[in-house]
C-alpha cells in the first residue's frame, strides 16, 4: 500500500554554509550550482517527486534570494495537481524572534506551517547530498514496523566514522545505540555493526521520517536544537526508532573538497552517479539555450553543459557549466567551471575590458571558477597542497583544502598568477 500522499517533505536549507564558502558568499548552500546545470537542492526535490511526494517545504535562512528565485521559476505544478514546492524562510513572529539555532530548531519554528498541511508523516531531508533514493520504500518500512521515527542508514568505513552519527540496531532493526561523530577507539569498537572490514559501521544519512504527532511532541516539549546530535540520540530511549538500510551511492557535499571531487567524478565514463536515468530524472530550471559549440579543441573526460563555446582549447577531467566561454589556447585541467548567467552583448561595454569566461592562453588547474567570472588572457592558476587554506587579496581568490576558488562575478586581470610558488603576482 502506498502512503506517499500522506507525506510532507521538509528540506533543510542549511545555515551560513561556512564549509562551502566562498561559493556561499552570495547564495545559500542548496542554491550552489552543481554538475554543470543543476543546483544542489534539485537532488532532494527530484527524489521527492520521483518517489511520489508532491508537498515539499524548504527551510532557508541565509542568502536565500537566489534559492527563492530558482524554486519559483522551476517547480510549478499545473492547476490540476495539488502538489507544491515552497520556501519557508526564517521570520520574526510573536512566538519566535530569533534566527534558526539548528536543524531541529528550524523545524520547530515552522511547526505552524507543518500542522496546517495535516500530513500524518513528515520526512526531514538535507539539501546538500547527492544520491538517488526511492523514499516510498522507506515509508513502507516505517509503516510496516510501526516506527515513531525512521532513520535512513548507510554503510560507513572506519576512516569516515568520525564524520557521521553512528548507530547500532537490534535484530528487529530498532536502533538502541547512537554516537554522534565518534572518535574514541573504545566507542568505535562498540559501534561496529557489519561483518565488513571495508565498511563496518552504520551511519545516519540525515534522512528522517516522523509520525507527525511524535515530531510535534518532541519539538514542542524540548529545547533541543539539532536532530543528529540531540533529538535522535535522546529519542531512541523513549520512542520506537528504526534504521532503514540504503546501500546506493550517497555523498555529502558539505565542503569545498567534497564539492570539487564529486563534480570531477561525474566526468568519468564510470561516474558513480547516473544523471541519465530516464525513469528517475533530476529536474532543474528549464532553459532555452543553444547547443554547445566545440571548435578545434581536444576534450577528454569533460562534462559540458549547453550554451557553451569552446575554441581551440585543451580540456581534461573538468566540468564546464552553462554558457561557459573557453577561448583559444586555454589549457584546463581538473577544474570545475560553473558557467555564467548571461552572455556579453555586442555594443555593451565590457567591465574593465575583460570578457566573460576564460581568456586566451590561460592555464587553469585544480580550481573552481564560480559564475560570471571574467578571467583575463594569460592567467595561470595552479592547485595548492592538500589542507592549504588562504584568502587572496581583495577577496579575488581563495584556497580551501588546496582547491583554488574564484568567487562569483570576479574579474582577474590578464597574466594574473595564482599558485603555491607565486601566490599572486602581476606580470
Amino acid at each position: 500500500m502506498s502512503y506517499m500522499d500522506e507525506v510532507l517533505a521538509v528540506i533543510l536549507g542549511g545555515g551560513r554554509g561556512a564549509r562551502l564558502f566562498p561559493l556561499t558568499r552570495v547564495r545559500s548552500k542548496p542554491a550552489v550550482p552543481f554538475a554543470g546545470k543543476y543546483r544542489l537542492i534539485d537532488i532532494s526535490i527530484s527524489n521527492c517527486i520521483n518517489s511520489g511526494i508532491f508537498r515539499v517545504a524548504i527551510l532557508t535562512q541565509f542568502n536565500s534570494v537566489s534559492l527563492h528565485r530558482h524554486i519559483a521559476s522551476t517547480y510549478q505544478f499545473d492547476v490540476f495537481h495539488t502538489g507544491w514546492v515552497q520556501v519557508l524562510a526564517a521570520e520574526q513572529t510573536l512566538l519566535h524572534e530569533d534566527w534558526y539555532q539548528g536543524t531541529a530548531d528550524a523545524v520547530r519554528k515552522q511547526l505552524g506551517q507543518i500542522k496546517s498541511t495535516r500530513a500524518p508523516l513528515v520526512m526531514i531531508l538535507a539539501g546538500d547530498h547527492l544520491y538517488r533514493m526511492d523514499y516510498a520504500s522507506m515509508v513502507d518500512f516505517h509503516m510496516e514496523t510501526d516506527a515513531d521515527i525512521t532513520v535512513a542508514v548507510h554503510p560507513v568505513s572506519a576512516p569516515d566514522a568520525g564524520r557521521f552519527g553512528i548507530l547500532k540496531r537490534d535484530t528487529n532493526l530498532r536502533i538502541h545505540h547512537f554516537a554522534e561523530k565518534p572518535k574514541d577507539p573504545d566507542v568505535l569498537a562498540e559501534m561496529i555493526s557489519r561483518n565488513d572490514p571495508e565498511r563496518p559501521y552504520l551511519g545516519s544519512m540525515g534522512v528522517y521520517l516522523f509520525k507527525t504527532h511524535i515530531l510535534l511532541d518532541l519539538l514542542e516539549n524540548t529545547n533541543v536544537s539539532d536532530f543528529g546530535s540531540e533529538l535522535i540520540p535522546q529519542a531512541i530511549f523513549s520512542h520506537k526508532v528504526f534504521g532503514f538500510d540504503f546501500d546506493g551511492y550517497w555523498e555529502d557535499i558539505g565542503t569545498i573538497r567534497s564539492f570539487y571531487e564529486t563534480n570531477l567524478a561525474l566526468t568519468s565514463p564510470a561516474a558513480p552517479f547516473n544523471f541519465y536515468d530516464p525513469r528517475r530524472p533530476i529536474y532543474t530550471h528549464a532553459r532555452f539555450l543553444p547547443g554547445s559549440i566545440v571548435q578545434g579543441s581536444e576534450l577528454q573526460d569533460v562534462l559540458l553543459a549547453e550554451g557553451s563555446k569552446v575554441y581551440c582549447a585543451q580540456i581534461r577531467n573538468s566540468v564546464v557549466g552553462l554558457r561557459s566561454h573557453i577561448s583559444e589556447g586555454v589549457e584546463l585541467r581538473n577544474s570545475v567551471i560553473l558557467g555564467a548567467d548571461y552572455y556579453d552583448v555586442l555594443g555593451v561595454e565590457i567591465p574593465r575590458g575583460v570578457p566573460l569566461g576564460i581568456g586566451p592562453g590561460s592555464r587553469i588547474e585544480g580550481a573552481i571558477i564560480d559564475k560570471n567570472a571574467r578571467i583575463g588572457a594569460g592567467v595561470e592558476i595552479k592547485p595548492f597542497p592538500l589542507g592549504t587554506r588562504l584568502d587572496g587579496e581583495g577577496g579575488q581568490w581563495y584556497v580551501r583544502d588546496g582547491v583554488v576558488i574564484i568567487p562569483k562575478d570576479t574579474i582577474l586581470q590578464p597574466h594574473t598568477r595564482i599558485g603555491p610558488e607565486t601566490q599572486l603576482s602581476f606580470m
